[in-house]
């Protein structure tokens, strides 16, 4: 609703008494008002390509290629990871099926030296960043804590408290402008993680020392179980403006408009311009993770609307299209998906099972006796099942 159609609906309360009507003017504004609002979108879900006048991108077919690569690669790497845990070899995983352009187009507007903050969901970041795929999966195995050195690739380790990346995020933003350096910080979060005080507070603080952060939230229609319209009466990305920075929507599903948008923030951030909001509009198409069920809360139609919308089928679309590819690039790509698939198989039976008392390592710097008293009590109670082990 604008200010012109509020302030006309009150003008009309006024002058007519108790009798409630809308003027023509009102109506007019609230006619002119979108049923949902714009968001940049450069590929559509027949895969056809169309031009936005602020952000456009002009792509070789090896590189329209490389991104299709890239999400059929995550996309594998995640089912793969879904299945594992169906047979018991991870503890918990979390599906990002159906948002790989939306990670893939973000990720590859990347520098290296730029940096990111994950949630526990950017796989396609992490691949796209040089994380092995295998090393996600230690801690869903509870065999560590990460995995990676977070400074190898500047992709930072998994965040699984909900919103406290933004934090750490725009801290470091702040920290590398005070150094003078040109590279960008991105932060990853949910649409549910929105609504976290510290997504807020990093909003704030990243707007007051124009912090080089770009916030991506990827909006998956759901917070677990709650849909995003109980969560917030404005758009998301509208969010934005009420903190002094601007916010963008772009179509989640589509990985060239994610690209372009992510990498238009970036260089607004590296220009000393301060942070942008992009919200990434797509759907999470399978469970939250693997301990949900989300055929109770959500429709089989709603589901089966945003596959017709799917972002690896849109850009094959357009590649057989256009003549970018040919049946020769998608079965060497199958063959591809089919090895990382075994890969990973293979390298998580094979992960060994951390020392017992390794939990208690580099939790304090110089030690601490609370954390030696409990090491000395948990010791004591593992050596209780020592004769038990043996047989």
């Amino acid at each position: 609703m604008t200010v012109e159609s509020t302030a006309a609906r009150k003008t009309t309360r006024r002058s007519s008494g108790t009798k409630r009507t809308t003027s023509a003017s009102a109506k007019q504004a609230q006619a002119a008002q979108p049923a949902e609002p714009e968001l940049v979108q450069l590929l559509t879900p027949e895969g056809e390509r169309v031009q936005h006048p602020e952000y456009d991108i002009d792509l070789s077919a090896d590189e329209l290629r490389g991104l299709y690569r890239d999400m059929v690669l995550t996309r594998r790497f995640d089912a793969e990871a879904t299945a594992l845990q169906r047979q018991g070899e991870l503890g918990l995983w979390a599906s990002l099926l159906g948002q790989e352009a939306a990670q893939i187009g973000s990720g590859r507007a990347l520098r290296d030296d730029d940096y990111v903050f994950p949630t526990y969901r950017e796989h396609g970041v992490a691949w796209c960043r040089g994380v092995d795929p295998t090393n996600l999966l230690g801690m869903f195995r509870g065999v560590n804590h990460g995995g990676w050195d977070p400074n190898s690739n500047n992709f930072h380790l998994y965040t699984i408290v909900i919103g406290s990346q933004t934090l750490h995020a725009t801290g470091y933003a702040m920290g590398i402008a005070k150094d003078g350096a040109d590279s960008a910080v991105i932060a990853y979060f949910g649409d549910g993680a929105s609504s976290q005080g510290d997504v807020n507070e990093a909003f704030t603080f990243s707007a007051v020392y124009n912090a080089p952060v770009v916030f991506f939230c990827q909006n998956n229609q759901w917070a677990i179980s709650e849909p995003t319209e109980k969560q917030t009466r404005v758009p998301l990305y509208q969010r934005a403006r009420g903190f002094g920075f601007p916010g963008v929507r772009v179509d989640g599903n589509d990985v060239l408009a994610c690209l372009a948008v992510t990498r238009s923030a970036l260089e607004r951030a590296r220009r000393g311009e301060g942070p942008t909001l992009v919200e990434a509009f797509t759907y999470r198409m399978g469970a939250h993770t693997t301990s949900d069920d989300p055929t109770k809360y959500r429709r089989d139609e709603e589901r089966e609307a945003w596959e017709a919308k799917d972002p690896i089928l849109r850009l094959k679309t357009y590649l057989e299209r256009e003549g970018h590819a040919d049946e020769a690039f998608f079965a060497e790509l199958e063959t591809e998906s089919e090895t990382l698939g075994k890969r990973v198989r293979e390298a998580v039976r094979a992960m060994p099972d951390p020392e017992h008392l390794a939990i208690f390592e580099h939790v304090y710097a110089d030690g601490n006796a609370l954390v030696d008293e409990e090491r000395a009590q948990f010791a004591a109670y593992q050596a209780s099942f020592a004769d038990g082990e043996a047989e």
